[in-house]
């Protein structure tokens, strides 16, 4: 039964004609993943490969960390399954975020920076550089994910950070970027790269507010420590 493909079921047994019968409350973690696949292979079905998946983690809850090479990993996942898989997890992510809408997000305290990034950094095993682009007001204009990876080891140069500044007509830039290891404070290259973006922002008549570093379920601001 475990490989029985999909179009051998019964109609009323096939997870796509149960959501359209029943709704999608009423499906199970498996069909619903099922659904997300489409199709299955020559001797799987989309249903038991959605089994294979949720047996490597220990909990739906745990499939929001999941990547695409470890979905690979699972004979009958390509990539093309894998990249269905990981844009649902997102969509689902952003449509259940507690973010508003640009236009309603004035970032006018180191705790408002934080508390609108900190989800975005939950389950991230690598470094995740974002810049928020703001109006005069403070209110965001723009955000921007420009680069992962640890800062001494970008391949960004800080001429990309400030070339969306002008695109976007920004008055200031806030960076944020996270620590994987789960403790906030700045290493020498975060503070020698900060620096450098401070003195080029003066130049270039475009403010560095601040460099939030988000740890585990704390924070470190380079302007609340003076350091800009």
């Amino acid at each position: 039964m475990g490989h029985l493909l999909i179009k051998e079921l019964p109609v009323a047994d096939r997870p796509r004609e149960r959501l359209l019968s029943h709704g999608a409350y009423y499906l199970s973690n498996t069909e619903l993943l099922a659904i997300i696949i489409r199709t299955g292979t020559k001797t799987e079905s989309a249903k038991s490969l959605a089994v294979k998946i949720l047996r490597e983690v220990n909990t739906i809850q745990d499939l929001k960390s999941i990547t695409i090479n470890k979905l690979k990993e699972i004979k009958g996942i390509g990539t093309i399954k894998a990249i269905q898989i990981i844009a649902a997890l997102e969509l689902g992510r952003r449509v259940y975020s507690n973010t508003l809408t640009n236009k309603l997000i004035k970032l006018n305290t180191t705790q408002s920076v934080y508390d609108y990034m900190k989800d975005l950094f939950m389950h991230k095993k690598q470094e995740h550089f974002y810049c928020l682009y703001v109006d005069a007001k403070k209110q965001l204009i723009e955000k921007r994910l420009l680069f992962m990876g640890t800062l001494n080891k970008s391949i960004v140069h800080p001429r990309e950070i400030f070339k969306e500044a002008y695109l976007l007509s920004a008055t200031s830039i806030i960076c944020v970027h996270n620590h994987p290891s789960g403790d906030p404070n700045p290493s020498k290259e975060d503070v020698v790269f900060t620096d450098s973006l401070r003195q080029i922002g003066l130049l270039l008549g475009i403010n560095i507010l601040d460099h939030i570093i988000i740890g585990h379920n704390c924070f470190y601001s380079f302007f609340e420590n003076k350091q800009l």
